[in-house]
C-alpha cells in the first residue's frame, strides 16, 4: 500500500503542524517527542539541520525510517527514561503526547532536554470543562465538519489513549511549571505550549 504523501494528509493534529514548526524555526537541533511516523520531524528537517524523532511505538517508527529523509535520527524508546544528555537540544516539539506520558514528568524532562534560550512548542489535547465549553464545542464541530467535506482526513497509525485523564484547566495549571510560557486554546479540540527556556 502506498503511504499518502505528507501533501495530502489532514486531520486535527496537522492542523496545528505550523505552530510547532513555526516557534522552532530558528533551532538546530530539534527533538521530536512522540513522533510517530515521523511527518512532524520530516518537517522540521527541511529548517534544522539535526532532527531526532523519539516514539514507543516499534510500527510507527519503522514507518518513520522508511520514509526519510536518512539523516532524520528515530529512536524506538521510552522519551521519559532515553539516556539524552542534559540540554542537548535547542527545539523540542510535541504533537498528542502529553496525555500518553505524566504530564508533569515530560514538561519537566523536557525542560531539562531543552538549551538555555531554546523553546519548547507542543500541542495536546484534554477533556473540556463543562459546561463553560459547550459554545467551543459547537463552533469546532460545524469547522470540524467542514473539513471533512474538503480535505480527506488522514488516520495516523499510532496507538490513541481515550480519554484524555485531564482537562484544559488541568494543563493550562501545569503550564505554569514553565515560567513565561505561553498557554493557548485552539478552535479543533487542541491546545498549545509555547516555551522559551532562560
Amino acid at each position: 500500500m502506498t503511504e499518502t504523501p505528507d501533501a495530502d494528509r489532514w486531520n486535527t493534529n496537522i492542523q496545528y503542524h505550523g505552530v510547532l514548526a513555526d516557534a522552532v524555526a530558528a533551532a538546530d537541533t530539534v527533538l521530536d517527542v512522540g513522533c510517530g511516523e515521523g511527518m512532524l520531524s520530516r518537517r522540521l528537517r527541511r529548517r534544522s539541520n539535526h532532527v531526532t524523532g523519539i516514539d514507543l511505538h516499534e510500527p510507527s517508527i519503522e514507518l518513520a525510517r522508511a520514509q526519510g529523509p536518512a539523516d532524520i535520527a528515530y529512536v524506538c524508546a521510552d522519551f521519559l527514561t532515553h539516556p539524552f544528555a542534559p540540554e542537548s537540544f535547542d527545539g523540542i516539539v510535541s504533537v498528542a503526547t502529553l496525555h500518553h506520558m505524566d504530564p508533569a514528568a515530560a514538561l519537566t524532562r523536557m525542560a531539562e532536554l531543552l538549551r538555555p534560550g531554546g523553546t519548547l512548542a507542543l500541542t495536546g489535547l484534554a477533556m473540556p470543562n463543562w459546561p463553560a465549553d459547550i459554545p467551543r464545542e459547537i463552533v469546532a464541530g460545524i469547522g470540524y465538519n467542514w473539513f471533512r467535506f474538503t480535505r480527506k482526513r488522514w488516520e495516523h497509525p499510532s496507538p490513541i489513549v481515550w480519554p484524555p485523564p485531564h482537562t484544559y484547566a488541568d494543563i493550562r495549571e501545569l503550564s505554569r511549571m514553565l515560567p513565561g510560557a505561553t498557554y493557548r486554546r485552539h478552535l479543533y479540540w487542541r491546545y498549545s505550549i509555547v516555551w522559551t527556556k532562560n
